[in-house]
């Protein structure tokens, strides 16, 4: 297994989750991808995203039916500036690549946020470390296991 997918469901299990990373044949580069294979709604994916909050990292699950909007974004979190983080910052602060990001098993705390739209679907699908990869988690374990922050991500 690869070792951010491991990295993963060691956080999974230490959570007390009975959850296991899935690896796939191919990658999920999308949410659209990934629903496709699941044969779930598209709104059931939640994304990964790496932002930067005036400079500093954090993580925002937000639901593969609709795009963040940065201004409502920092208007929930109080930030002056929401910003793409780039390829290097996403490996940086989650160990994990773009595509791949889980909400776990990162090698530091991330502050993190999450959708509340998210809390529509009864299971949510997640990458699990790398883009070939995914798990199911409810919206109340999301939220307990990253020590999530509920957030409105669009208008």
């Amino acid at each position: 297994m690869h070792p951010s997918v491991t990295r993963v469901q060691e956080a999974l299990v230490a959570a007390g989750l009975p959850i296991t990373v899935r690896v796939l044949d191919a990658p999920t580069p999308t949410a659209l991808a990934a629903a496709t294979l699941l044969g779930c709604d598209v709104g059931a994916i939640a994304n990964s995203l790496v932002f930067t909050a005036d400079d500093v990292p954090i993580l925002v699950m937000t639901s593969g039916a609709h795009r963040i909007d940065t201004s409502v974004l920092a208007e929930q979190i109080g930030a002056l500036r929401i910003g793409r983080a780039t390829p290097d910052q996403v490996r940086d602060t989650t160990g994990q690549p773009i595509g791949g990001v889980a909400p776990v098993g990162h090698p530091a705390p991330v502050r993190t946020y999450i959708d509340v739209t998210l809390r529509d679907y009864d299971e949510l699908w997640a990458a699990g470390g790398i883009p070939a990869s995914l798990f199911g988690i409810s919206y109340t374990d999301l939220v307990r296991v990253t020590h999530g922050t509920e957030v409105t991500v669009t208008r």
